[in-house]
């Protein structure tokens, strides 16, 4: 399998623990990805465009290609960041993947310019393409106002129909997804749900397990957020909704990770001096996380509102119901639909800071045991729904069916 994905290993995407699985069952797996720069913005220590350029990591053989570092995430230095890999990958990958691939997998966050490269590598390779999508393009940019041209939505529409069109199955991560792809002129049957799986290593730890950040964050109703810190999370919301819980000196607000909006959020801690109730901890490596975790009392997934982010499934929930714990949800949609689902937790609409400020303390003041319910609730869902090993298999089938000689071969 080749893995056409701009951002891998050591940056944090769930398609790194995905491609270390299948080679864990037997695959043999060609990751072909940028110099890595998420999300800081420049090259990670040790790389560079011809520094560390193959590298071996759990057995998954990573090809990299030059991209220009996306810098503090401007519009026009996000555009060199996405046309340099579509461009990089397209001539250099056919020289540097010579091998034969019986399918090709494209991991599609944003850009979707990310799957020019495999459809060269599909003309070269002669190789079926499964293209999995993370963000709706070009909705997506609309939702976060990447884009405010209407004239460059047309040539990125026709882009995205040529994409779907050279695939042999378009994999969506969330139901909602399908109206969307089929509006693209791909037909029913050629669409499959594929969801999220969260890594193995998150599973339900004790309070004793607590990472030792944590010791900075006082003691009371821990509050986590984690993740992405962008526009689309929605950070006005929950410091808004912070300060609406300032007088209830048991509720604390934790925030890890990074991003667009870290630097916007840390201001504005300070100025509305919410310093003692809400904790920007950083950024953490996501082995780290199941510990992190350990230490909350409830996790925090937020988007704003748009009709297009409502169609999705933040990753994050994934790993909030594999890690056991009670989630609270301010966001509309498919993700706020899986937390109810569940029974893992409570939501609110997005944009709202009243109503999530009321879920925080009702889900506070309520008993121990039935928040612990929620998180076991919520790990039971998981394991049903989103566990790696079943996701996989459904995976492997699928390759199976596109290219048939290869799986009666390997088994």
């Amino acid at each position: 399998m080749l893995i056409v994905s701009q951002y891998f290993w050591p940056e944090a995407f769930r398609i790194n623990e995905m491609a270390r699985d299948l080679v864990g069952r037997g695959h043999e797996v060609m990751v072909l990805c940028g110099t890595p720069n998420y999300p800081g913005g420049h090259a990670f220590d040790g790389y560079g465009w011809f520094r560390r350029t193959r590298e071996t990591w759990g057995g998954v053989r990573i090809v990299r290609v030059p991209v220009v570092a996306r810098g503090q995430g401007s519009p026009w230095r996000l555009v060199a960041n996405y046309l340099s890999y579509a461009l990089m990958a397209s001539l250099l990958g056919p020289l540097r993947c010579r091998e034969k691939f019986d399918v090709i997998l494209v991991f599609q966050p944003s850009p979707v310019t990310i799957g020019i490269a495999a459809v060269v590598m599909k003309i070269v390779r002669r190789a079926p393409i499964l293209f999995w999508i993370q963000d709706l393009w070009p909705e997506s940019l609309i939702a976060v106002g990447a884009i405010r041209a209407r004239w460059l939505l047309w040539p990125i529409d026709l882009l995205v129909r040529g994409l779907y069109r050279a695939s042999a199955l378009v994999l969506i991560q969330s139901r909602a997804f399908r109206n969307h792809v089929e509006s693209r002129g791909v037909r029913g049957d050629r669409i499959r749900f594929f969801p999220n799986p969260a890594e193995i290593f998150y599973v339900p730890l004790p309070m004793e397990a607590a990472h030792p950040a944590l010791a900075r964050v006082p003691s009371g109703f821990r509050v986590m957020f984690a993740g992405n810190i962008g526009a689309a999370q929605d950070l006005p919301t929950i410091l808004s909704a912070a300060q609406l819980t300032q007088d209830r000196r048991d509720v604390q607000w934790v925030i890890v990770g990074d991003g667009s909006m870290r630097a916007w959020a840390q201001t504005e801690i300070e100025r509305r001096q919410l310093g003692y109730t809400v904790h920007m901890l950083g950024k953490f490596g996501v082995e780290e996380m199941p510990r992190l975790f350990a230490g909350a009392d409830a996790l925090l997934v937020t988007l704003r509102r748009d009709p297009i982010l409502a169609l999705t499934i933040p990753t994050k929930i994934q790993s909030y119901l594999a890690s056991g714990k009670p989630i609270i949800g301010a966001l509309d949609g498919e993700g706020a639909a899986v937390v109810l689902e569940a029974g893992a937790g409570v939501c609110s609409p997005s944009e709202d800071p009243q109503a999530l400020a009321a879920q925080v303390i009702g889900l506070c003041d309520l008993d121990p045991a039935s928040r612990r319910q929620m998180g076991l609730r919520g790990r039971d869902y998981f394991v049903t729904h989103f566990a790696s090993d079943r996701l996989l298999a459904q995976l492997e089938q699928w390759c199976a069916e596109v290219a048939p000689a290869t799986a009666k071969g390997a088994s």
